[in-house]
């Protein structure tokens, strides 16, 4: 007897696919409306398609809307679009920030990152027994939970003190400075730690982390030099469709190198977006046009795999899993949170400044879910664990705009603005930020 055809997912996913970015578009606007960064809204619906609620109050319509032969397209679309948005993110990195803010932005973030490192492996250390997965060495599990608690999402940071209207002041400059410096130093430290999961000795990671940094190397001294005389002449030789081919094509060959290296292909994308010339206007077309598509369209299915993969039914267990996610929100908002705001204190800020700089580092976003998506896919973390990290990024990325609000209170922003400029010469035209700044 012949076997069975595999049945067909395009049928499904013609389904699929316009639902979820609609309803997510919707979940964004909301959420926007009420004050929110449209992140928290797409992160809320994918919680919400997912077993949380939709499985859970109509087990039928989640498998018909997300039957399993459709899932690992939908993951696939979803990881293409989180690739391209790597490479958006490396793209809009601005490093020139740290001028005249070198010494607080760099005390800020590394503050940022040392406080909840420290605070992440005791966690760690306590947790371990209950939660890691049979057969996880604890080295990986304390070192990704560490890193996990000393997350800032960059792009999500910029689109609050854009919609705010702090971008340009002394406050919104600091920030974005001390964020710029986080967010690289928080992907170093993850391919530490997804080469260390991976390797089977010492040895083997040593090995993993020469390869990155050779390829790091190459990047910046070999491809760097080279994009940047491409994109001269692409100015007067190349129309914005060949740039597109080149740009993604590119991201794509970086992102494989990093996979074969062996620290996940989401770092060759962001490398590749950091090494890419500023400044040309076919670059930044073509970077427009990328943004446009994958981040509305292709993004949302990444939101709607995680939340498929989150299922708030496994904290129900008893007051323990509550208590144990308590613990993980105290110890992200303490880390993030009070580290950033005691090192802007101790550098000298007013305590209406350091709050407000606490209060961004401690924004998570989409940055978090990729995290947490790696060390579920690495098997470092269960879905149990999964679920209760996603609940603290979604936690503390919806309650940065309220407390910046109430550090705020009271500031003629137009006021603290050009006294800002004034004193600073910060005066330079606001980068356009798009939708990716959203995250």
């Amino acid at each position: 007897m012949a076997a069975a055809a595999a049945p067909d997912p395009l049928t499904p996913l013609l389904v699929a696919v316009p639902v979820v970015i609609l309803a997510c578009r919707a979940g964004a606007q909301l959420l926007r409306r009420l004050g929110q960064p449209p992140v928290v809204g797409e992160i809320l619906v994918g919680i919400l398609l997912g077993p949380s609620l939709l499985g859970w109050l109509w087990p039928a319509a989640q498998t018909w809307l997300f039957p399993a032969a459709a899932l690992p397209y939908i993951g696939v679309l979803g990881n293409i679009g989180l690739l391209v948005f790597m490479f958006l993110v490396g793209l809009e990195l601005d490093l020139t920030s740290l001028r005249g803010n070198s010494r607080t932005a760099v005390a800020v973030s590394q503050a940022g990152i040392a406080l909840p490192l420290v605070l992440g492996t005791l966690l760690a250390l306590g947790m371990y027994g209950d939660f890691a997965p049979e057969g996880t060495k604890k080295l990986p599990f304390v070192l990704f939970i560490a890193v996990s608690m000393s997350i800032t999402a960059f792009p999500v940071l910029a689109r609050i003190l854009t919609d705010r209207g702090l971008y340009r002041t002394k406050v919104g400059a600091l920030a974005m400075a001390a964020a710029a410096v986080d967010d690289v130093s928080a992907w170093c430290l993850l391919a530490v730690v997804v080469a260390v999961t991976k390797s089977n000795s010492p040895m083997d990671a040593l090995t993993t982390a020469g390869y990155a940094v050779a390829f790091a190397a190459v990047m910046f001294f070999v491809v760097r030099p080279l994009l940047a005389r491409w994109a001269a002449r692409a100015e007067r030789r190349h129309s914005d469709g060949v740039v597109l081919v080149v740009l993604f094509s590119g991201l794509s060959v970086a992102a494989y190198a990093t996979d074969r290296i062996g620290v996940h292909a989401l770092f060759g994308a962001f490398l590749f977006g950091v090494v890419t010339p500023r400044g040309s206007r076919r670059v930044e077309a073509t970077a427009a046009r990328m943004r446009a598509f994958a981040v509305p369209v292709l993004l949302p299915l990444f939101f709607v795999s995680t939340g498929l993969k989150t299922d708030v039914g496994l904290l129900g267990g008893g007051v323990a899993q509550w208590l144990w996610t308590a613990a993980v929100l105290v110890v992200a908002v303490v880390g993030k949170f009070g580290g950033g705001a005691l090192a802007a204190r101790l550098s000298g800020r007013g305590w209406r400044d350091s709050l407000s700089l606490g209060a961004l580092m401690n924004c998570r976003g989409l940055t978090e879910l990729i995290v947490l998506n790696i060390g579920l896919g690495l098997g470092v973390i269960g879905p149990g664990l999964f679920t209760v990290l996603v609940l603290m990024a979604l936690l503390t990325t919806a309650m940065t705009t309220p407390a910046l609000t109430r550090f705020r209170k009271g500031i003629d922003e137009e006021q603290e603005r050009a006294q800002d400029q004034e004193a600073n010469g910060i005066g330079q035209d606001e980068p356009a930020l798009g939708a990716t700044a959203g995250r």
